[in-house]
């Protein structure tokens, strides 16, 4: 398997290879140009978006400043509101479903290492080289139809928002959330169902 097949895959990978290298330096440089246009210049953005995402559905809004690792492994849908100083950390894909509200400051982590130190340093690893010096390995993430992220959400590395899902602000999300669930909290626990409209 490539390093990338393997990062895909949630096994351990070599994230200083050259193909994470070179998908880094060209999302900072759209992310560069995406941050510094003005607020009205909507076309431009919409042109960065494409470039930058995998895939971006129609009535996409990714307010500045934005941040991600890759942008290749971020996957959106329709009528999508991402609002400013939010992080996507995409080592592993990130998928978005359509009429998704993201509030300010909301992080998003693919990407994880062991807990144990001793599992999480790479074995015989040599200063040298351009390995990196502790293990990596990478967990999508995926938020279905529907659901509402508020301010400074934080979605761990695995993690499934079921469709129609409200996460409270501040809370840090461990473990999948099912869908037309209320749960908030560090960590965030279900606290009701939600009713869903007449007809749905």
């Amino acid at each position: 398997m490539t390093e990338l097949e393997k990062c895909m895959a949630g096994e351990y990978y070599d994230c200083h290879n050259e193909i994470f290298l070179s998908l880094k330096a060209k999302a900072r440089k759209l992310l560069k140009e995406y941050n510094a246009l003005q607020y009205e210049q909507k076309e431009e953005k919409r042109k960065i978006l494409d470039r930058l995402f995998y895939e971006a559905g129609t009535n996409v809004s990714v307010a500045q400043p934005f941040l991600c690792d890759y942008g290749y492994n971020i996957h959106i849908g329709n009528n999508v509101s991402i609002n400013m100083n939010c992080t996507f950390v995409d080592c592993n894909k990130i998928e978005i479903g359509n009429n998704v509200l993201i509030a300010s400051n909301v992080q998003l982590y693919t990407a994880a290492h062991p807990v144990e130190l001793s599992e999480r340093l790479t074995p015989d690893w040599n200063p040298e080289s351009e390995e990196y010096f502790c293990r990596t390995y990478a967990l999508p993430i995926r938020i279905g139809n529907g659901c509402w992220l508020g301010g400074g959400v934080i979605v761990l590395p695995g993690v499934t928002i079921g469709d129609g899902s409200v996460i409270g602000a501040g809370s840090v999300v461990t473990r999948d959330i099912p869908a037309n669930s209320l749960a908030v909290g560090n960590p965030c626990r279900i606290i009701r169902s939600i009713n869903l409209p007449a007809g749905s």
